[in-house]
């Protein structure tokens, strides 16, 4: 038979090798091919991601900018200086503060962990997806510009930055970032504080001491002082009362706030919802302690305009029920549950 007609097929490369030419055909095309190839997958790695991410499961997960671009851009920068912000306060708003003087050494995260992207533990994962909204407090609608208002003049026992204050802008900016993926109208699993169950007792502030010293002392100190941070300029650890702590005004002056806040998250890097480090009972009582002592005042005059909508918690009377302001403060509050739903 004559060579032309002959096929070979090399088994190593997969070409069929019955003619140079037509080799040299086939290899130029495959080569165009894994070319354009490698082109479009390097393009598809490269380019942002435009979509917003969409919660996969009830509880909530908090994003991270290493992996978030969805923003860019000035958009960005000011969700990384918002970040900042609320990470390290102080040091831009506190009392040696490099923009301004307004607050009381604490830094947002003191109070918001890691930045406000803990779960349980007091995180901003449902604010964006709630806000505005009409709040029994005030007895208005109210922004988020409202609520971060609220924390510097209460948890930070200071004065409110301006709105157009870029500073203003750019914790709002986070605020929002962080619970981007958040349905409207909605506040999934793991977002805020939870509360622990009632107890049978009113809360006491004697034994939260005993648990105080035991489990809180060696980093808020004897005092409450906190642990000032080597710059003089924030806390490692936060005043838990005493000048430099909050107000009688904000969140966690309620009892039922501090204990969820405690029970999930205390002591630091120690505890968390899953596996607490302290009891219920424990986390009511250091509670009921750590709020039974001296801190600044706010004036809560124009706070709860419609009393009947104050929780059973609030510290401060006039109330719409029959209950003493002790009980309010302390409880039990089982019984002003009742009182209220008729269960």
């Amino acid at each position: 038979m004559h060579r032309s007609n002959w096929i070979i097929f090399n088994f190593q490369t997969g070409l069929f090798m019955n003619n140079p030419r037509q080799n040299w055909i086939i290899y130029s095309i495959v080569t165009v091919v894994i070319l354009v190839m490698s082109t479009e997958i390097i393009a598809f790695i490269n380019a942002p991601n435009k979509t917003t991410p969409v919660l996969k499961k009830e509880e909530w997960t908090a994003p991270s900018l290493f992996t978030d671009r969805t923003i860019q851009g000035e958009e960005r920068a000011l969700v990384i200086y918002g970040e900042e912000l609320i990470a390290n306060t102080a040091k831009y708003l506190g009392p040696n503060g490099s923009v301004a003087q307004i607050t009381n050494g604490m830094n947002c995260q003191n109070c918001h962990l890691n930045a406000g992207r803990k779960k349980w533990g007091n995180n901003y994962g449902a604010v964006s997806a709630n806000y505005p909204k009409f709040r029994d407090r005030s007895g208005s609608m109210e922004s988020v510009f409202k609520r971060v208002s609220d924390c510097m003049e209460r948890s930070l026992n200071g004065s409110a930055l301006d709105s157009n204050a870029r500073e203003m802008k750019a914790m709002i900016a986070y605020i929002k970032w962080v619970g981007h993926a958040v349905p409207k109208d909605s506040t999934p699993k793991g977002s805020g504080i939870k509360p622990p169950e009632y107890l049978e007792r009113a809360a006491s502030p004697e034994k939260g001491l005993v648990v105080y010293a035991a489990k809180c002392q060696s980093c808020h100190g004897a005092n409450g002082e906190g642990q000032m941070a080597a710059d003089a300029k924030s806390y490692i650890y936060p005043p838990l009362w005493g000048d430099h702590s909050y107000n009688t005004g904000a969140g966690l002056f309620r009892l039922s706030r501090f204990a969820g806040y405690v029970r999930d998250n205390m002591p630091f890097n120690q505890a968390s919802h899953e596996s607490p480090a302290l009891s219920d009972e424990e986390s009511w009582d250091v509670a009921a302690f750590v709020n039974s002592r001296p801190r600044p005042a706010k004036d809560l005059s124009k706070d709860w305009p419609n009393i009947s909508k104050k929780p059973v918690d609030h510290p401060f009377g006039p109330y719409a029920d029959g209950f003493t302001e002790q009980q309010h403060k302390f409880g039990p509050f089982k019984p002003i549950v009742a009182a209220r739903t008729g269960k």
